[in-house]
């Protein structure tokens, strides 16, 4: 069995995206997110790169994928952080799209790729956040057992009479 490290998480190249498209799908359909499913999954992907994507590898293939972005109108945690640190969204990164394969987990895959965004953000100077589903508990764990700061629960609006709540969580600094 191929050792899982740092080695093991590289950029993601457009080649990589029908390869995450099938294990987003796969994903989807074991634990639902993403929450909405989207009509073009591929660029659902690569939308949340603006400042970096990443995947990580296993025996050559791709079991998970990272994107780091500017802090876009849906995403709440830049705002969060802005009111509590008292500067401004410009200066967060929000670490998106992390999923890995249903048959990769409980190999600390997840936690590389945060990780790796995680780097990405500081040497830009940005404050990693990002938002989770209240309803993802896997997720939340996560964040949690890599110390990130659960900074807010709110509810979110995701359409006519729909409802979401939603966690802000920031990386420790």
């Amino acid at each position: 069995m191929a050792t899982i490290n740092e080695s093991s998480v590289r950029p993601r190249t457009e080649g990589d995206l029908e390869d995450c498209a099938r294990i987003l799908g796969e994903v989807h359909r074991r634990d639902g997110y993403p929450v909405n499913w989207p009509a073009r999954p591929g660029a659902w992907i690569s939308e949340a790169a603006g400042l970096g994507a990443w995947v990580a590898e296993r025996e050559g293939r791709v079991v998970g994928h990272v994107a780091l972005a500017p802090g876009s109108e849906g995403d709440l945690a830049p705002g969060v952080w802005s009111e509590r640190s008292g500067t401004g969204r410009e200066l967060t990164a929000v670490v998106a799209r992390l999923f890995v394969s249903p048959r990769a987990r409980g190999r600390g895959i997840g936690a590389l790729l945060v990780g790796r965004a995680v780097r990405e953000a500081r040497s830009r100077g940005l404050q990693p956040v990002l938002d989770v589903v209240a309803s993802d508990a896997a997720a939340a764990a996560l964040y949690e057992r890599l110390g990130w700061e659960l900074m807010a629960t709110v509810e979110q609006w995701w359409g006519p009479r729909r409802t979401v709540t939603v966690r802000c969580y920031a990386a420790a600094s």
